[in-house]
């Protein structure tokens, strides 16, 4: 199965979704549980239709989803089908994509030795030292925010290793950039934007502001 490039999904015109840390990721606002359950009940439909199902999260104003084709780690045709379905059956319903309230956080590691510290987080984080995807915890129960593991050089500590990658829609970025400014946080890298920017705090506590965008 074909991996898709960012810009492959860029050209699919998805509007109501957006590519996250983890596929693709669509909100449907519904006004309550009953529209919520009704969009839902055709979404596994066509899922079963397809043979390819999302993750689906039904909260009493809206309904969030996810796709990505697992076997592959990455967004294939296979999402993309179902994400045009399921966009139609929202528009059938009424119901409007809300995707500038998306997010994701991810929470990445400064290692320079992944094989020695990635059993340890799969093993607290999962039970299971080998739950490790790439430079990833595999938590297939997605009870958990991502742990990413970035390389870096090996350097003593103290040193912030810990950070939080808040993966936003490529089109709010920097009105999430200019919201976390005006609360009191400095811009501190911008060199690899638009990918990522990076803030600190007042205390000097470090995170990322991430996009789909030139990966």
């Amino acid at each position: 199965m074909t991996r898709l490039t960012v810009q492959d999904v860029a050209d699919a015109g998805l509007d109501d979704w957006r590519l996250l840390a983890s596929g693709l990721h669509a909100r449907f606002a519904t006004g309550g549980m009953p529209a919520g359950l009704a969009l839902v009940s055709g979404v596994v439909a066509a899922a079963e239709e397809l043979d390819h199902h999302p993750d689906v999260d039904l909260r009493p104003g809206y309904v969030d989803l996810a796709l990505v084709s697992h076997d592959v780690g990455r967004v294939t045709r296979r999402d993309l089908r179902l994400a045009r379905r399921v966009s139609d059956l929202a528009a059938e319903q009424g119901l409007l994509a809300r995707p500038e309230l998306l997010a994701q956080l991810e929470v990445a590691l400064d290692t320079a030795d992944l094989a020695a510290v990635g059993p340890v987080w799969a093993a607290l984080m999962t039970g299971d030292a080998g739950a490790l995807d790439g430079n990833d915890v595999a938590d297939r129960r997605g009870r958990l925010p991502l742990l990413w593991f970035q390389g870096t050089e090996a350097h003593a500590t103290p040193r912030q290793r810990f950070h939080l990658d808040v993966w936003v829609p490529h089109d709010v970025a920097q009105e999430r950039l200019d919201a976390a400014v005006a609360a009191g946080a400095r811009v501190v890298d911008e060199s690899h934007r638009p990918s990522f920017v990076v803030v600190e705090d007042p205390e000097g506590n470090r995170a990322c502001v991430c996009t789909a965008l030139d990966r």
